[in-house]
């Protein structure tokens, strides 16, 4: 069968899904309009939550392309924004276009492979749209993978072992611990109220450092500042600021811009919290 390379668009370069090829004629039976209709909309639900848990746009696309294509499509078109992603899916004379909205964006990289395992799966004809959906309200339903308490104290220990590459001491390495397991509480106490994400970073970062400050209150250590930076790690954007990276490397100008703007901004709103904080106790000279 005679096949037409699709022509490479500004997010196509360096992607290997980019390499598949439209076929020029009907090669699948044609799903009816009821079918369509729900391939896409399992299509776009899985995209939805790998943007939604930190995926980067080429592999919603990647991923998206390949669930509308294995359930029995002739091709899928997809766009992701930075809060929507929109999908035209055709087979044979029928065709429909879809958007959905993304309403947060957060980092569950557990969810990102499960719902990429998943169009592997389908792809190589092992799930229908029946199975997918099943599969795919399992994995939305799924609660978090670890406890919250102990995230909370990981995070601190991670922060306090942090304060030790940087060369504190103990006691250093002590208050950051208490300084960052508190915030990072208040952190996810905030999120669970839906507060502004925002909001959210400035009231962590207060708190981490003011408790880290404490170091100079009371003459702990004479490497107090190490306690304020090392406690202010878990919040900096790391996942926006890579898929930031990514998606401008591999073309997706839009997206890629507008995370990194993202990311701009959850970092303001650390200096914010950790400036105010700073204020509040009198440390000065970091």
């Amino acid at each position: 069968m005679s096949r037409e390379k699709v022509p490479p668009t500004s997010t196509d370069a360096n992607v290997d899904s980019r390499a598949l090829t439209r076929p020029t004629g009907p090669t699948k039976p044609p799903l009816s309009y009821e079918e369509l209709r729900d391939v896409i909309d399992l299509s776009l639900w899985a995209g939805q939550m790998l943007l939604q848990h930190g995926a980067e746009s080429q592999r919603v696309e990647e991923t998206v392309h390949r669930l509308g294509t294995g359930l029995g499509c002739d091709w899928m078109d997809i766009l992701v924004s930075p809060n929507a992603i929109i999908v035209t899916t055709t087979s044979g004379n029928e065709f429909r276009t879809k958007t959905r909205r993304v309403v947060r964006m957060g980092a569950d990289l557990w969810r990102v492979t499960a719902v990429n395992d998943l169009s592997r799966h389908v792809n190589e004809g092992q799930l229908d749209r029946f199975q997918l959906r099943h599969e795919l309200e399992q994995i939305n339903a799924t609660p978090p993978r670890y406890p919250r308490w102990l995230v909370v104290f990981v995070v601190g220990l991670a922060c306090a072992a942090f304060s030790r590459l940087f060369g504190g001491d103990w006691p250093v390495f002590g208050v950051t611990f208490l300084a960052a397991t508190v915030a990072m509480a208040v952190r996810q106490e905030l999120s669970k109220r839906y507060f502004n994400h925002f909001l959210v970073t400035v009231a962590s970062a207060f708190v981490a450092g003011v408790l880290a400050g404490s170091a100079t209150l009371f003459n702990l250590s004479p490497q107090p500042e190490i306690a304020l930076v090392s406690a202010i790690l878990l919040l900096v954007p790391g996942v926006h600021l890579v898929n930031s990276a990514e998606d401008l490397i591999k073309g997706h100008l839009v997206t890629g811009i507008t995370r990194g703007a993202m990311g701009f901004l959850i970092t303001l709103a650390i200096a914010l919290g950790l400036l105010l904080a700073m204020r509040l106790i009198g440390v000065e000279g970091l």
